[in-house]
């Protein structure tokens, strides 16, 4: 069956988040003439995402979006490798280094394409505002932006997905969740979603060899958009 709707994953997906913080945590530093190891500092930083939702998912804390998780996990960064101290607005800052990620090379132009045939939208756990910012920063259009805060859960949890299908109005048999993480396509194909998985050997730094088991079990395999767009038709 033919979608009628794309949704898209966004960190990794579209855009290179680990280059994007790793260059504003250097620019911050030569500021500030702040010295640590940057590249380190945005893999822990990224690597304290999952956990962090997690707490909130699990009723640990309050709901909290994304701009305020990373805040939290940088306060943690920051004494771990003795940055500062620094004030407020400086913290706010340096958080924001998630809102001017660039994407990755394919992605404007396939997005375009696909676009012409399809509804487009993202279903990102970022909040609105982070993902305005990261639209604008990467030339990134859609129809609508989908946020874990518009339904007041992070993904993998079922009303993120169900909830989007349910505002465009359209089924899940008919809608695609196109991203570059297994569990979140997994979670996705369980309600009944479509899903395309789209390879980022880059995403975390080092090229890494691909594992063609990681897509296996999806309806679509892709290098990038603009070859997801061919097998779509667009």
């Amino acid at each position: 069956m033919t979608p009628a709707v794309l949704l898209f994953d966004v960190f990794g997906t579209l855009v290179d988040w680990r280059s994007g913080v790793i260059a504003a945590l250097r620019a911050f530093g030569e500021a500030h003439d702040v010295r640590a190891d940057w590249a380190a500092f945005a893999d822990d930083w990224r690597a304290a995402y999952a956990p962090s939702m997690d707490r909130v998912r699990r009723g640990d804390i309050p709901w909290m979006n994304l701009d305020a998780l990373h805040r939290a996990s940088l306060a943690v960064l920051l004494e771990r490798y003795a940055v500062g101290p620094l004030d407020d607005a400086q913290c706010t800052a340096l958080s924001h280094a998630w809102h001017t990620l660039p994407a990755w090379p394919e992605v404007a132009g396939g997005l375009g394409r696909l676009r012409e045939r399809f509804i487009v939208a993202s279903l990102s756990n970022g909040n609105i505002a982070l993902q305005v910012d990261l639209c604008r920063a990467a030339d990134l259009r859609f129809d609508m932006l989908f946020s874990a805060e518009s339904f007041g859960h992070y993904k993998p949890d079922p009303q993120t997905y169900l909830g989007a299908c349910a505002l465009l109005a359209v089924p899940a048999a008919r809608t695609m969740l196109v991203a570059a993480h297994r569990d979140d396509l997994a979670a996705a194909k369980a309600l009944g979603l479509q899903t395309a998985f789209i390879a980022r050997p880059l995403e975390y730094g080092r090229p890494a060899a691909f594992d063609a088991a990681l897509a296996e079990g999806f309806d679509y395999f892709a290098d990038g958009l603009e070859s997801l767009a061919r097998q779509l038709g667009a």
